[in-house]
């Protein structure tokens, strides 16, 4: 017997986890990257590697969840993960600390704790998922995947203020305390948070590896990739990530370039985008079936609308860098965030619904594919953004013109990704009721 589905409170207690997550991700990205680049004077390519390498490691993802699947258990690989991304964490503080008086040793600590911080993200994130796939009601799904994302935000915005608050007067011994301090408390959270919550935990663990034969991993993910579903998922968040990724490190260089904005104001520029993003997650959750009968085409659907709205946002800014800097920024800059959240959270809850469709006992696999794909778009995006600007005011001598047409191309990926995702769930897959949806699938897949 299959256990119940997870109540609101249990959503939530899942989206700590997330939080906790992003409480320590924020210190990497952030904290550690300026202490390297402004207090440390390394190159700003150093940190970008060690984000590459952190991406790069998680292409294992698939692997971590074919063991979530086999050993019928999600907790302990996220306790597990997180354990591992906490000490990775503070081990990345310490070699942080050591360049400043032994730089190769520094340098070679630091690839070794971003590396085991790619495996703690990659291990504890698929699982989550893949819970959360698992104990999530179809009608629900819009809205745990609103509600879990807004809480890794909060986790970011509530890490950065409080950190940065002791971080005060910096010194390198603080930055190491600071982080340690930070990933203790982001693990105890995870453990509060996941006690009981996958239920009659043996009961469920003799089902599923009794429902299941332990087949080797690599049969197993070959038997994910023939689904046609989970192939073109697979397609589509890799084209949507490399556009939405692409845009991250451009966007306030553009504005202050282009528009003549100072330091101050493409932060608070950045902010807004966020506050679109927000609004974007806020209106799915609530409007996209997560009060009432949602379905995955209703999903799809929004993910949709959500690369479309992403994809007219960014022509638009294409035109603003051309026509110059009387045309108003501000309110393309937040229909992009806006746009950005509504398809980033329709897309998380039209994960959870496919991830139980096709073979029985999967689930992990196939987050852990999507997670892959999502970590070589994020690993790629972002490089290619920059690069392609690159080229572009080497090809056509005017920054404006560059950026524009990088814009261009991110907004044709969106479109591309739309199309895409129209074809993941076809309009007869639409049933009535939520109750009959996953049988639904299943019959549409043996069909």
């Amino acid at each position: 017997m299959a256990p119940a589905s997870l109540s609101w409170i249990g959503i939530v207690r899942l989206g700590l986890v997330q939080t906790s997550l992003g409480a320590i991700i924020v210190l990497l990205t952030s904290t550690l990257n300026r202490v390297m680049v402004v207090e440390l004077l390394l190159p700003a390519t150093v940190p970008g590697i060690l984000v590459g390498i952190h991406y790069a490691i998680q292409l294992l993802r698939p692997r971590w969840g074919h063991g979530s699947d086999v050993g019928g258990r999600r907790t302990p690989w996220i306790i597990g993960g997180m354990a591992v991304l906490g000490g990775s964490a503070a081990l990345a503080a310490m070699a942080t600390a050591l360049v400043a008086t032994n730089l190769y040793a520094g340098m070679a600590l630091l690839v070794v704790a971003f590396l085991l911080i790619g495996v703690g993200v990659g291990a504890a994130g698929t699982s989550l998922l893949a819970l959360l796939a698992e104990r999530v009601s179809q009608r629900r799904k819009a809205a745990a995947g609103a509600i879990v994302w807004i809480m890794m935000i909060m986790g970011f915005v509530v890490t950065a203020t409080t950190a940065g608050h002791f971080l005060d007067p910096f010194s390198l011994e603080r930055l190491v305390v600071v982080t340690s301090v930070v990933s203790v408390i982001a693990f105890s959270v995870t453990v509060l948070a996941l006690h009981g919550i996958e239920g009659s935990a043996l009961s469920r663990s003799e089902r599923r590896v009794s429902d299941a034969p332990k087949m080797p991993f690599r049969e197993a993910l070959r038997e994910v990739w023939a689904e046609s579903q989970a192939r073109r998922f697979t397609v589509f968040v890799f084209i949507s990530m490399l556009a939405y990724s692409a845009q991250d490190l451009i966007l306030e260089p553009f504005a202050g370039i282009v528009f003549g904005f100072t330091p101050g104001e493409t932060t608070k520029l950045s902010g807004l985008q966020n506050a679109g993003v927000l609004l974007g997650m806020i209106l799915v959750g609530v409007a996209g079936g997560g009060f009432g009968q949602g379905s995955k085409t209703t999903l799809t659907r929004w993910a949709m609308g959500g690369c479309v709205i992403s994809a007219c946002a960014l022509t638009t800014l294409a035109v603003a860098g051309i026509m110059g800097p009387h045309w108003p920024l501000t309110p393309i800059v937040f229909a992009l965030g806006f746009g950005n959240g509504v398809f980033a959270v329709a897309a998380i809850g039209s994960m959870m619904s496919l991830a139980g469709s096709g073979t029985a006992n999967r689930e992990g696999t196939r987050v852990g594919l999507w997670g892959a794909a999502q970590a070589i778009a994020f690993a790629v995006g972002g490089l290619a953004g920059t690069i392609a600007v690159d080229l572009g005011r080497w090809l056509i001598g005017s920054q404006a013109a560059a950026y524009a047409s990088v814009f261009v191309l991110e907004a044709g990926l969106f479109l591309v990704a739309a199309y895409l995702a129209s074809q993941i769930i076809p309009g007869r897959a639409e049933v009535a009721s939520p109750a009959l949806e996953d049988e639904g699938a299943l019959r549409a897949d043996a069909a």
